[in-house]
């Protein structure tokens, strides 16, 4: 088991990987260097390799797949997770990793966005969409994490081991900070400062499709964690329509003392069974979200008990 374990999911990122590793070996040199080469053409596991890093591969496309791998495969008490794009300064994993083995911390997450972020990133519409998901998220699951989407972030042991990875690609940050905060371990924000990616190296990231991805797993997420809110904003809506569709058919009868739509009363009707039928459907499944956070907490407490033995061969 390693004391700190240094995570980098990479993909044709030859023009940084070195510089990065030798950052976070002099950042952390306690530290053991992990990089995940996912399909590069460029050489970068070659280069990532003769730096020094423990390298391996992941042959399934996409950033969510080589972190449940990494997840899978790696044991340690403190994980640092960062990008092999030379974005993020190694100097702040320190003050990271202590928040994870000092403070019992399960999920620091280095904040872009308070620094410098704005300044150094060239491409608006990703300011505009870090800034979109963080306030969708911070409102509907009620937490203040300040980056939701930022590649920068320490777990503890018990996080790692308990987080189930169901997101392929760059949408999977936004699926860690739910998970964090629906389970409600401890998260705390580091201010990082950002730089751009030097010239010639590319952008994995494309703004549209995978902003537009982002946006579905905060639905699903959001439909999985808080089905009571999800199917209640269904319900309310359902229930306002069949209420505007049934005001003229109520004045036509207080008028005449005749229903004269007929076709629209029988839909106002559905309408409002439907309505019904989504509220009670978001109370039963929300009553099976809290079964299931009692099932986690149980699961919680055998990862502990595994990481003590982990712990105990070791020494």
């Amino acid at each position: 088991m390693d004391k700190i374990a240094v995570l980098i999911p990479c993909y044709n990122e030859s023009k940084t990987i070195e510089k990065v590793i030798k950052d976070f070996k002099n950042a952390l040199p306690e530290g053991v260097i992990y990089v995940y080469d996912n399909n590069s053409t460029d050489g970068t596991a070659e280069i990532a390799e003769k730096a020094g890093a423990v390298v391996r591969h992941e042959y399934m496309q996409g950033k969510g797949n080589v972190i449940r791998r990494m997840f899978r495969e790696i044991d340690a008490e403190c994980y640092v997770m960062t990008d092999g794009d030379d974005t993020y300064p190694a100097e702040c994993a320190v003050q990271m990793v202590e928040k994870v083995i000092k403070r019992n911390v399960d999920m620091v997450v280095g904040d872009r966005l308070s620094s410098t972020y704005f300044q150094e990133n060239k491409r608006p519409f990703h300011n505009f969409g870090n800034t979109l998901v963080r306030k969708c998220i911070n409102v509907l699951f009620h937490n203040d994490i300040k980056d939701i989407m930022t590649g920068y972030r320490a777990f503890s042991y018990e996080f790692v081991k308990t987080f189930p990875v169901l997101s392929k690609g760059f949408e999977i940050e936004t699926e860690m900070s739910i998970h964090a905060v629906d389970k409600n371990m401890f998260v705390e924000n580091v201010v990082v400062d950002y730089r751009d990616r030097p010239e010639g190296s590319v952008s994995k990231l494309n703004t549209y499709s995978d902003g537009m991805k982002v946006l579905k797993t905060i639905a699903r997420l959001y439909r999985t964690y808080k089905p009571s809110g999800f199917f209640g904003i269904i319900s309310c809506v359902l229930a306002l329509s069949a209420i505007l569709l049934f005001i003229p058919v109520g004045l036509d009868y207080m008028n005449t003392g005749l229903v004269e739509r007929f076709p629209t009363l029988i839909v106002c009707g559905f309408i409002m069974l439907t309505s019904i039928q989504s509220f009670f459907s978001g109370l039963i499944l929300q009553t099976m979200v809290q079964k299931n956070r009692q099932d986690f907490e149980f699961e919680l407490c055998s990862t502990v008990e595994r990481k003590r033995q982990l712990m105990e061969e070791k020494e």
